[in-house]
């Protein structure tokens, strides 16, 4: 069956397998900022799809042969990788479908080597081809994913395609409503990776969990001739130690020292150098334990009270996805200038540029999957990819110290199902990295009156609870501020997770009348918080919702939102609101 044109004929039945076919990339090698690699990032080709009748076929450049002819054919378009096209063309800013990219690939193999295309992140599924070949695909919009090339570049140029397609699916993570802007594309960096036959894939390098002075770690060769040793070499701490590899090429790791531990006054990160007899990869690595007593959170010993600010992967000012060092220089020195220690990095697993700057500028972090809302928690489809993204982000970000939480989920109503799955979700998350605390962030209490009780019964399989409470913005306050009690059925650490309300920056009013998004009525609600925040005895720390306006379609007050959540201490271009200050000033005295 064909859908013929005046020009091109179009094959529908490779086109259906093109689009529903499941395919998976492989899981990504740890620490690629630190290995030989040729960066992909720049101008990349563009032809937007806008009704997804694209096949790979269709889009095989014939640039190269100046008589061909075709219908679909990347000429002078072009889009910045990494970057989101919603951004950077007028036309594509509420566009969600297809974009196919395409950028030629000089390559230069170096001895016996082999070749990976690494991919920071693309948004939300991504479908992947070298030299007229699919190599594969990869869904969800947050995590890396690579591809081992070596059979398929070649010497010279090479014709790379990547079809990036952000559509909201009933079975996405997210799935069709979130309330955030749905930025599609290459929206992270993509290198071309070499390594030697035998190389070293991956590792963890880590404090053992609750002690000070031990790392308990592994280390993971993959290639044809992984016997023998691999080295781990401290230098400052004259650490130099050898360890024998397993027949699934992996060596246990065990190394006592006397650490300098990571804390956000004294951000301190070792070089850690690893070696095998093909391999080399050097790391930053800092040491600290995390830890909860009863309802405190224990850093490093000692109770620690967690100051922080929830931000979106989002420069406001540009209107566009954050994607290199300097984006997320702002958005952390935005923090460290709150008086932040800590960072919620919502909704999802964020730049590893954020990430690693964080760690080296001192914020404790909490990193999260994309389990938003309204997911389908009896739907196996759907929970598969839940713990594929959650192994992805771990996976990832293991060995950066400053994350001190991992997140399952945000808002997901209570249900059976919810907390088989979730509960499941962090066995898996604990078996994967046992060192750090696990969390979800709840907006479901028992509320009788000024009495809200924590009963939600998942908080058994958590470290830290975390509430989403907006009083006195959704709902109006039951009682004067200071005679709000809180109580919760288990003795652990709670993190006010989100909590705020709306103000258009400039816009003025009474401090009791929300009606008018004045900037009086958000900072007296931010007072009134702190009065209540003073008598939960078990709170271990804050987190407002949020720190700058960010763009979404969810909002659309046409008065007052205009695409824009104003719950922002900053406005969307950078703008100090009163409650800013209010916060500072309360983090000054914690």
């Amino acid at each position: 069956m064909t859908v013929t044109t005046k020009t091109h004929v179009l094959p529908c039945i490779i086109l259906f397998l093109f689009l529903s076919q499941p395919c998976f990339a492989q899981s990504p090698m740890n620490n690629v900022m630190g290995r030989s690699k040729q960066i992909l990032n720049g101008k990349w080709q563009v032809i937007t799809d806008w009704y997804n009748r694209g096949s790979a076929d269709s889009y095989n450049d014939s640039s190269l042969n100046k008589n061909a002819f075709k219908e679909f054919r990347f000429d002078a378009l072009t889009l910045n990788v990494p970057g989101d096209w919603n951004s950077q063309l007028p036309e594509l800013k509420y566009y969600e479908g297809s974009v196919w990219y395409r950028k030629v690939v000089n390559f230069h193999k170096r001895g016996s080597k082999k070749a990976f295309l690494y991919f920071g992140g693309a948004n939300y599924q991504a479908d992947v081809y070298l030299n007229g070949k699919k190599i594969g695909g990869h869904e969800g919009g947050f995590t890396p994913f690579q591809f081992e090339v070596t059979s398929t570049i070649k010497e010279g140029n090479n014709d790379l395609i990547v079809r990036v397609n952000n559509q909201r699916r009933v079975d996405g993570i997210p799935a069709m409503a979130f309330d955030w802007w749905n930025y599609g594309g290459i929206t992270r960096d993509v290198y071309l990776v070499q390594t030697t036959e035998t190389y070293i894939d991956d590792y963890f390098i880590q404090l053992e969990k609750n002690s000070m002075n031990r790392i308990i770690g592994w280390v993971k060769l993959k290639g044809a001739n992984r016997a023998g040793f691999v080295t781990v070499s401290i230098p400052e701490l004259k650490t130099n130690r050898q360890f024998e590899v397993d027949e699934n090429g992996q060596a246990l790791i065990d190394i006592k020292g006397n650490f300098k531990l990571w804390s956000p006054e004294r951000p301190k990160l070792y070089r850690v150098n690893i070696f095998s007899a093909t391999d080399t990869i050097k790391d930053e690595i800092g040491f600290r334990s995390i830890q909860v007593k009863g309802t405190q959170i224990v850093l490093n010993g000692k109770p620690v009270f967690l100051k922080g600010i929830s931000f979106h992967e989002e420069i406001p000012q540009r209107q566009g996805r954050a994607v290199d060092d300097a984006d997320a220089k702002q958005l952390l020195t935005w923090a460290k200038e709150l008086g932040c220690n800590f960072v919620r990095l919502a909704h999802y697993p964020q730049n590893e540029h954020t990430v690693r700057m964080a760690e080296a500028m001192g914020l404790m972090m909490w990193e999260e999957i994309p389990v938003w809302q309204g997911i389908a928690f009896n739907d196996n489809i759907i929970l598969d990819k839940a713990k594929n993204m959650l192994s992805e982000m771990v996976e990832r970000d293991k060995n950066r110290c400053g994350i001190i939480i991992w997140s399952l989920s945000n808002e997901t109503e209570p249900s059976p199902d919810r907390n088989k799955v979730l509960t499941q979700m962090a066995a898996i998350c604990r078996n994967l990295d046992s060192t750090r605390l696990v969390s979800s962030a709840f907006d479901h209490f028992n509320q009788e009156g000024n009495k809200i009780t924590i009963d939600d019964e998942l908080s058994k399989s958590l470290d830290v609870l975390a509430a989403n409470k907006y009083m006195g913005w959704y709902a109006g306050w039951p009682s004067k501020p200071g005679e709000v009690l809180w109580e919760s059925k288990f003795n652990k650490p709670l993190i006010m997770s989100e909590f705020g309300g709306e103000a258009v920056s400039g816009q003025h009013g009474p401090v009791d009348d929300k009606s008018v998004w004045g900037e009086e009525y958000q900072e007296q609600l931010y007072k009134d918080n702190i009065v209540m925040f003073n008598k939960i005895p078990f709170l271990a720390g804050v987190c407002p919702w949020i720190m700058a306006d960010f763009r979404t379609p969810f909002r659309m007050n046409l008065k007052y939102q205009q695409g824009w959540n104003r719950k922002g201490l900053l406005s969307e271009k950078g703008e100090k609101k009163k409650a800013w200050y209010i916060i500072k000033d309360f983090y000054s005295t914690r």
